[in-house]
């Protein structure tokens, strides 16, 4: 190895390549997360093939937005978590709150370290009867929620489900409620693509279904005339 080829740790010091939010949503019977399939180069639309969901044993869904490969990374985390419970072989499965908690240690390990993960992690789950959501970030904050947004999200999306949720929702009232909010983070998000993939956990295991395209509108008044009612306050 020559004498400039010996770099030392390579850490992400900043996300160069990220996804945007994941939505999460729990109804009667089970719970739900959406994503949509771009990867960001800073302000380039690079890559739009790029799936932020992963399944975790047999009970559990993981998406994620941030830095791509810090989501690869954390991705061989799991894989390896996974095979130390099946090595274990005592009949207990790893249960949704127990992979949301490792990775609350994770990213706190990580954070005091000074070298974070660029993620903002979705974890869902059902078992022994229960759905499970939960959300952690690359600082660690963490909590569990009826219904969860990251990234734009937070600002765009949870409002809708904040009006539009209840307990006793369908999972297909769930899917319609996911898919008007991608369809507005679309709209409104410069770094969201329209193809997108959802996920469900129930008693039935975990299944991600294939990449696929929102239906999309662009004839609203106000995006054929931005200044549309500004006389009365615009649109925001």
């Amino acid at each position: 190895m020559g004498p400039n080829m010996d770099h030392g740790n390579q850490r992400t010091r900043q996300p160069y390549v990220t996804g945007t939010s994941v939505l999460g949503v729990k109804y009667k019977g089970g719970v739900m997360i959406s994503a949509d399939t771009l990867a960001s180069y800073g302000s380039m639309a690079a890559f739009k093939n790029v799936e932020r969901m992963t399944k975790v044993g047999t009970t559990t869904l993981l998406a994620a937005g941030g830095e791509i490969s810090d989501f690869q990374h954390i991705k061989q985390m799991m894989s390896q978590l996974e095979t130390q419970d099946y090595c274990a072989d005592d009949g207990c499965v790893l249960q949704p709150s127990e992979v949301h908690t490792y990775l609350q240690r994770v990213m706190y390990q990580r954070r005091n370290k000074q070298n974070p993960l660029w993620n903002s992690l979705v974890v869902a789950g059902f078992h022994n009867g229960e759905a499970y959501l939960g959300t952690v970030d690359n600082i660690a904050t963490s909590y569990t929620d009826d219904h969860i947004a990251t990234g734009y999200g937070e600002h765009l999306a949870r409002p809708l489900m904040r009006s539009r949720w209840h307990a006793d929702m369908s999972e297909g009232d769930a899917r319609a409620l996911l898919e008007d909010c991608m369809r507005v983070l679309y709209y409104r998000d410069c770094r969201t693509i329209n193809r997108i993939q959802i996920a469900k956990a129930t008693v039935d295991g975990t299944l991600i279904s294939p990449v696929y395209s929102l239906e999309t509108k662009w004839d609203y008044q106000q995006f054929i005339d931005p200044k549309a009612g500004e006389e009365t306050g615009g649109s925001w």
